[in-house]
């Protein structure tokens, strides 16, 4: 039991993480361009208008699928309560596993936004059918 409540609390982190750093991110990027903490691609770090959209982007998606991911992570944890050790272990394996991969895909969508809307060097684009001031 004591090993399903460790690994319980575990498979929640990755979720309750994607929350938090969504949520913060979403608000506000880093200060600074930097290469140690922040949504760090060639891309997002061309200028601060995109290093700020970008984690304003990613923070969104994050955010909710950590919300998503959290009542599902903890349903499958307490299916296999009071199972084996093998089975919890397996289960709370697959989860976390499934979890990265959700914490990953948002990259793709950001980098796709971050092209649509920013040139190669970081300048916005005009896009189709908005007004220029």
């Amino acid at each position: 039991m004591a090993f399903w409540v460790y690994l319980f609390f575990k498979v929640l982190l990755i979720p309750a993480g994607m929350v938090g750093f969504g949520s913060y991110f979403a608000r506000r990027a880093p200060a600074n361009i930097n290469p140690v903490f922040g949504y760090r691609t060639a891309m997002s770090m061309k200028s601060k208008e995109t290093w700020a959209f970008a984690h304003q982007y990613i923070g969104r998606l994050w955010r909710a699928l950590g919300w998503g991911m959290l009542p599902f992570s903890a349903a499958a944890m307490l299916a296999v309560r009071g199972g084996g050790t093998n089975l919890v272990g397996s289960v709370g394996a697959i989860v976390c596993l499934g979890q990265l991969v959700a914490m990953v895909l948002p990259i793709f969508p950001t980098q796709r936004a971050l092209k649509k809307h920013f040139d190669d060097q970081g300048n916005r684009r005009a896009l189709p059918g908005a007004k220029e001031k």
